[in-house]
């Protein structure tokens, strides 16, 4: 049975101020209701601010890089109406397409506008905070050209990849929500609301898609409705049920001229604005002849990527599929187990370059190069002056090498029993050991035959 889905994704601009106002969008670290005014809480009579012009070109310079056509016409910002406590006005102010007839991993993008958020409602208190209201938001609207919930994740991550290659959106994160529209066989589409993670998104798919079937199944109907997902029970569940499509009854706002975006303005855009990571991506297994899981994993941060770039352009004696391997292999295993991006990190391409060069000229061996990443990132220090100060440079003394063995093989009787026993994997126990008691100094390929030679 064939499944549609598309999405509609809203995510908050990296901006200082507001959409229609001067107030910060500082709402996180902000006392409730301080960072407003009247234009934010909706006083009668208050008049909205021209608009953000740093809102303006961010939505221009995602709509491009999700390779849409942008609007040349008047775009004229609209009053979407309904009723709901965290929208003071009664109505939330939205533009008309900015960018359209986009694609993304061959998924269609509609529509690229720009919105304003709302404030932040509490249910349970019935207290409102305005501080989040007027926060510039791009909400990017997508054909029904995703067919599982697997395809909808992949989709959400690339584009979560582009969003954070323009530097363009918060990168603090839990600042993206999303709606997303089902329907199987081109029966009765079902919107799901309070979506606010990729996870969470494939966990409502997986949960309505089911639903439904099982209601076919059975002979019954699928309705026309807005479900809410309830993350942490991972279900769907009834909002309302839609007889007819929503009304918001917009209208232009008469206190806001329409945006008039110029072919200058889009060539400027286009000259500064970054390579798309797909695009990055292809161009990296071209140019550098480097394998797709490489190329994937390097260019999953735009500052992983330059530095790579980097690093291979002034290391030309240094293979770059050598060098991709020590990124995807070396660099994002420690990124992966402390659960930080490159960029927080500290690590600069000038400490890769060190650590590459000793590495390449046997000065270390990989496990010394694995401590001096992880000295870097913990101590923050030149990976000259970890390398130096914890004493990583290879041993060369046959003889250290061979007592560390000798005492291995004595230390742990048990993996030496089960390797003879023809339990072969024991073995990469007693090298880790050796590797222990030499801190990472001595080269584990020449470890390994030594300690095969020692048992045999």
């Amino acid at each position: 049975m064939r499944t549609d889905i598309g999405f509609e994704i809203h995510e908050q601009l990296n901006t200082a101020t507001k959409l229609y106002c001067d107030c910060p969008t500082d709402y996180r670290n902000a006392k409730p209701n301080t960072n407003i005014c009247e234009v934010c809480v909706g006083i009668p009579g208050a008049k909205p601010f021209p608009v953000n012009q740093v809102a303006i070109d961010s939505v221009i310079e995602i709509a491009l890089m999700l390779n849409c056509e942008i609007v040349r016409e008047p775009i004229y910002i609209q009053r979407k109406h309904y009723d709901y406590p965290d929208l003071p006005s009664g109505y939330q102010r939205t533009s008309l397409p900015i960018g359209k007839n986009g694609n993304l991993l061959g998924v269609g993008i509609w529509e690229v506008h720009l919105e304003e958020d709302p404030g932040k409602y509490d249910p349970t208190s019935g207290k409102v905070d305005y501080n989040r209201s007027g926060v510039p938001l791009v909400e990017i609207v997508t054909a029904p050209d995703l067919h599982t919930p697997e395809e909808a994740r992949n989709f959400l991550k690339e584009l979560t990849k582009v969003l954070s290659y323009t530097g363009k959106v918060r990168s603090e994160g839990g600042t993206m929500r999303m709606d997303t529209n089902i329907s199987i066989e081109g029966g009765a589409r079902v919107e799901i609301k309070n979506i606010n993670s990729i996870k969470g998104a494939y966990r409502a798919l997986k949960f309505e898609i089911t639903r439904q079937k099982n209601l076919m199944k059975k002979g019954r109907a699928v309705k026309r409705e807005t479900r809410a997902f309830l993350e942490a029970q991972m279900i769907t569940k009834t909002m309302r049920v839609k007889e007819e499509a929503e009304d918001y009854r917009y209208i232009p706002d008469p206190d806001l001229p329409p945006l008039l975006i110029s072919q200058e303005k889009i060539a400027k855009i286009r000259e500064i604005m970054p390579e798309a990571p797909h695009l990055k991506l292809e161009r990296f297994m071209k140019q550098y002849e480097i394998g797709r899981d490489d190329a994937w994993a390097i260019t999953s941060e735009i500052e992983m990527a330059d530095s790579f770039e980097e690093v291979c352009k002034s290391m030309p004696e240094i293979d770059p599929k050598y060098i991709a391997s020590f990124f995807r292999h070396l660099i994002k295993k420690k990124l992966n187990y402390d659960n930080i991006s490159f960029r927080e990190s500290g690590l600069t391409s000038e400490d890769i370059k060190t650590i590459i060069s000793k590495l390449n000229s046997k000065e270390i061996t990989s496990s010394g190069a694995e401590l001096a990443i992880r000295g870097v990132i913990e101590e923050k220090k030149p990976a000259s002056v970890i390398i130096n100060e914890k004493g990583l440079t290879r041993i060369e003394e046959e003889d250290v090498v061979v007592k560390a063995i000798e005492e291995a093989i004595k230390e742990n009787p048990q993996a030496v029993s089960d390797y003879l026993g023809g339990k072969t994997e024991a073995l990469n126990y007693i090298v880790g050991q050796v590797m222990k008691k030499t801190r990472g100094r001595a080269d584990p390929a020449e470890v390994l035959k030594a300690l095969k030679a020692r048992l045999k």
